[in-house]
């Protein structure tokens, strides 16, 4: 038995020499293409970043009617789904989310929550031990369009309908579903939807999403996307149009996705007149007025309303009610379209509400169309609730509340924009461009980050100050790339494996694209770029690598190098500057004598067959400086003439990758005379750099004056981690 573990144990040691061994072996180039690691183009998506002459989606159109149980805090729905099969493939089954059986006791989001006891816990952490809310759905029929029952499985957040035959391809289903579950306290247990409690006045603010059971997506990237929701990767979902009735207390409002196909059975007489209004409007207009809130939230209604909505290519549905919303609307044009922004908020958000909000989301969707394509939807809401920041098609929930006194802070106001401009802005990154949410978090934070920022640049208010933006400027990342790189995660990680959620998902990808803009691209070959991109993907499904293959294949910028840096590993940027010599040009350096001979002796020979190039002989070896002189004076063009009295000043400069991350070099010269100069090379002039070799290069610059000083990055903009040996001085 020992020899046989000590055989293993060698055979063990052998294959993972040679595999070190193989590795060491293949192409290590930071430069090398990208090809071998994205998927093969084919007809659905070609290698250009484009969808493929045969790119195909398929469609969920739902009908609803739903009620809101104000007493119990519960929904009850009824969904009817007509699903379309657009792909070639014939479909056996159909995939269906669950999201609310997250909240069941038995989730597996609460199975697999890690904890330590210590010392103790807070009494939050002490009640989120135990999982008792009966959250999840309760489903009462899943039927076809006979009535008859479908057979179905459900397996946690996810439930099968099992067809008797095959959905073919090009046909169409339908299936009805009743259901109906408990609403959770966010405030309480938390959740991306969900209610908050108003003990003062007993009332209750609703902000309700993944309500009804969803069918998922299939696709030619990942067939069924049936992963399991278990609270970070968030939702994919196929596009479709809606019609949603929702019946409410008599006494509340409500904000839905799409829009409202019944104003005059929900609104007063004055309140459509002021809708009207705000459709021209420059600034905001009050729908629903402060002291028409306080009325409501005052009263209890025994009747109700319903709500008619309607929203077209959409792939999701969220909405809102509440007894407590005060409401503003303003139109924004796009052509001969008018958009309705409008914002939804309880009187503990005001005065800050009513002043910002809607004029953040007029600015977001200005900034938005800008960089992709004029919003396509006929409104978008921002709603107020505690401590959020959620996103659906045409609405979003958000945090941001003033103080008892109605006060609050510029720490409070900003953050409050910046959120709103985030959650509105998410109607572009994923609601349009629909990426897959629960596999790469960063396709839709990232790039919308990305775009919150330019927005946030756009911000202009009484205080005259600039956006205090967290995310986008270089330096912002530094603290993090440069981290302990066990607990950081290269951005290509599935949503539920990443470390540092924020600072992968969102601060990162939004830096990189920032820095790829202003520093590698320019802003007019990455705008273009980009545009590109985002057009070519609206209502549709795109993946990672059509990002990557448009934004080159747009810009004729090679960025396999930069992609794979700043998406698929964990370097970080750290140049050094490691070394500067400088000399001078001087002609009248005499060679040793018998080096003198043998170039006077080649030189006779070579004249003789007429083979002899005074130019480049003449520099190399000059044994008679002065007459190497005149023969290379005699023979040069006169344009390049006076190159040869130019009094100029040569440095090298010597450069160290510590931290493995390619990315362009910049100097910032300093001249004796105190004027300053920048100089800028492309990442390329590390493109010989690979990990078997020391990553170092040197740079000859050539000045007119003497320098005094040499700073790396000097505008902060590659994401230094250590400027400290960025710089050199005579």
């Amino acid at each position: 038995m020992k020899n046989i573990g000590y055989v293993l144990s060698i055979t063990f040691c052998l294959i993972g020499f040679s595999s070190m061994a193989q590795n060491a072996n293949t192409n290590q180039n930071k430069f090398r293409q990208l090809d071998s690691d994205l998927p093969t183009p084919n007809v659905y998506r070609t290698a250009s970043g484009a969808p493929g002459h045969e790119y195909w989606q398929n469609t969920a159109d739902y009908t609803m009617a739903i009620r809101l149980d104000d007493e119990n805090q519960r929904v009850y729905g009824k969904e009817k789904i007509i699903y379309t099969n657009a792909s070639p493939d014939n479909l056996e089954y159909l995939w269906v989310q669950l999201d609310q059986n997250m909240r069941s006791p038995e989730s597996e989001t609460y199975k697999i929550q890690q904890g330590k006891l210590n010392n103790g816990v807070s009494l939050y952490e002490y009640f989120n031990m135990f999982h008792t809310f009966p959250g999840g759905f309760n489903i009462e029929h899943v039927k076809d369009a006979t009535g008859a029952d479908y057979t179905v499985k459900v397996n946690h957040t996810m439930m099968r309908i099992d067809l008797d035959e095959p959905l073919k391809a090009g046909d169409s289903i339908a299936i009805d579903i009743q259901w109906w579950y408990n609403i959770n306290d966010r405030m309480e247990i938390g959740g991306r939807s969900g209610y908050e409690y108003f003990k003062k006045d007993d009332n209750y603010l609703y902000t309700i999403a993944q309500f009804f059971p969803r069918m998922a997506v299939y696709s030619d990237v990942t067939g069924w996307q049936n992963k399991q929701f278990l609270g970070r990767g968030e939702f994919t979902l196929p596009f479709g149009d809606y019609d949603v009735k929702l019946t409410v207390p008599s006494d509340m409002v409500v904000g839905a996705t799409g829009e409202i196909q019944n104003t005059e059975e929900v609104l007063t007489a004055d309140q459509l007149t002021r809708l009207q209004k705000a459709k021209t409007s420059n600034s905001p207009v009050i729908i629903v007025t402060q002291a028409e809130a306080e009325k409501n939230e005052v009263s209890r209604a025994s009747d109700t309303k319903t709500w008619h909505f309607k929203a077209e290519n959409v792939r999701d549905y969220g909405w809102c009610a509440s007894r407590k919303f005060i409401w503003d609307a303003q139109g924004v044009q796009f052509g001969d379209r008018t958009v309705m922004a409008m914002s939804l908020y309880p009187k503990e958000g005001n005065p800050m509400w009513e002043l910002y909000s809607t004029k953040a989301i007029v600015l977001t969707l200005e900034t938005y169309s800008k960089f992709t394509f004029d919003y396509p939807y006929p409104v978008a809401y921002s709603i107020n609730g505690k401590s959020i920041g959620m996103e659906y098609p045409m609405i979003c929930f958000n945090g941001g509340r003033t103080d008892a006194e109605g006060k609050f802070s510029d720490a409070v106001k900003y953050r409050t924009i910046l959120v709103i401009i985030h959650e509105v802005g998410h109607n572009y990154f994923p609601m349009i461009i629909n990426s897959d949410e629960r596999q790469w978090t960063w396709m839709d934070e990232g790039l919308n980050t990305f775009l919150q920022y330019q927005t946030e640049k756009e911000w202009t208010d009484e205080s005259g100050k600039a956006f205090p933006s967290r995310r986008g400027p270089a330096n912002k990342i530094v603290p993090y790339m440069g981290g302990d790189k066990r607990y950081i995660s290269p951005i290509m990680s599935n949503s539920e494996s990443i470390y540092q959620f924020g600072n992968n998902a969102y601060g990162k990808p939004c830096t990189a694209l920032n820095i790829l803009r202003e520093t590698v691209m320019g802003p007019e070959l990455f705008d273009y770029s980009f545009k590109m991109y985002a057009n070519r993907w609206k209502f549709k499904h795109p993946s990672p690598a059509d990002l990557f293959r448009t934004m080159e294949d747009a810009s004729a910028v090679d960025l396999d190098w930069f992609w794979r840096g700043w998406f698929y590993t964990t370097d970080h940027c750290d140049v050094a500057v490691t070394g500067v010599t400088e000399y001078q040009v001087d002609f009248n350096v005499p060679a040793d004598g018998a080096s003198k001979k043998k170039v006077q002796k080649m030189i006779k020979k070579q004249d003789k067959k007429g083979t002899f190039d005074p130019i480049l002989q003449s520099v190399v070896y000059a044994a008679d400086p002065a007459a190497a002189y005149e023969r290379v004076k005699a023979k040069v063009t006169d344009t390049r003439k006076d190159k040869l009295n130019e009094e100029a000043y040569f440095y090298q400069v010597d450069l160290e990758m510590i931290g493995g991350l390619v990315m362009p070099v910049i100097f910032q010269l300093e001249y004796a005379d105190g004027s300053t100069e920048e100089i800028r090379l492309p990442a390329e002039i590390w493109k010989m750099q690979n990990e078997k070799l020391e990553e170092t290069v040197s740079k000859v610059l050539i000045t007119d004056k003497p320098v005094v000083k040499i700073v790396l990055d000097p505008n902060l903009e590659t994401a230094d981690t250590d400027t400290s040996n960025n710089s050199w001085k005579k």
